[in-house]
């Protein structure tokens, strides 16, 4: 599974930051990695310099073998929740949609 990561002009995207979200990623999501061949990750601040409530957000978007891209989003007060968050959603989407491809 290749992740790939994306962030907009107001979230820094350095190596660090890239090397942790591969990781989190390899770990949460190591059951499905020969059924998914690629993860994006999108990070951005929706109101750049200004602060706010929940502005941070994580769009992560899965691409199954044979099957058509799943993706999900979540908000948060910061970058490192709402990837946490959009991590959690992400999995249950994925464990869903394979268990239902297994009953069928």
């Amino acid at each position: 599974m290749t992740v790939q990561i994306n962030t907009d002009n107001n979230v820094e995207g350095h190596a660090r930051l890239k090397l942790y979200i591969q990781d989190e990623v390899a770990t949460a999501l190591a059951r499905f990695e020969d059924k998914v061949t690629r993860l994006e990750v999108h990070l951005g601040d929706e109101n750049s310099d200004k602060s706010g409530v929940n502005d941070k957000r994580c769009l992560i978007e899965a691409r199954p073998v044979n099957s058509q891209p799943l993706a999900v989003t979540h908000h948060a007060e910061t970058t490192e929740k709402a990837f946490h968050g959009a991590l959690d959603k992400i999995k249950k989407v994925l464990g869903t949609t394979f268990d239902k491809m297994k009953t069928h």
